[in-house]
């Protein structure tokens, strides 16, 4: 087999490894019952393609956080962008900040997942509760929003740890 060949059918492999991923982190997320603590249920799409962005960098992590966020906001029933547009950002900025700043491991990850889940899920509590005017809407905050970013931070070392699988057996010859 040529070498580009085999290049090819390697990052191929790698990036259907990653979508299988995605397809099972959204199917957990979206499995009624499934790690639920009262109201807060852990996102796993987010902390997956945070994982991929570090792995692979700024640009393809921002593509397949753009294609989990429109997944994510497919599941959910919502039109499409909102999240795909969040998750794109996100993952530019969280590839940025490991590249430049921070060592990879499991620690940094749940720090910088914590933070991006916090702003994903900050951002729709603003734009579906808090703009809108519902009652109670900072003790949802409180209440809902934080433990799920909290809990969603906890788990994610998970979807690092998968990211980091598929990275490492579809890896490119030297």
């Amino acid at each position: 087999m040529t070498s580009r060949r085999k290049r090819n059918l390697m990052l191929a492999g790698k990036w259907a490894g990653y979508f299988v991923l995605l397809l099972l982190a959204a199917t957990l997320q979206t499995t009624p019952g499934f790690l639920v603590l009262g109201e807060i249920r852990p996102v796993f799409i987010l902390p997956l393609c945070l994982g991929v962005a570090v792995c692979e960098g700024e640009y393809p992590g921002a593509f397949f956080g753009a294609v989990g966020g429109l997944l994510w906001d497919f599941t959910a029933g919502r039109p499409g962008g909102l999240l795909a547009l969040e998750l794109l950002f996100v993952c530019f900025g969280a590839a940025i900040l490991v590249e430049l700043y921070l060592r990879l491991n499991s620690m940094n990850f749940v720090l910088v997942s914590g933070v991006c889940a916090l702003i994903v899920t900050g951002v729709d509590f603003l734009f579906f509760y808090a703009m809108p005017g519902y009652a109670g809407a900072a003790a949802r905050y409180f209440e809902v929003v934080l433990p799920i970013a909290v809990f969603t931070a906890a788990l994610s070392p998970a979807s690092l740890w998968a990211a980091r699988q598929v990275n490492r057996r579809f890896a490119l010859p030297a």
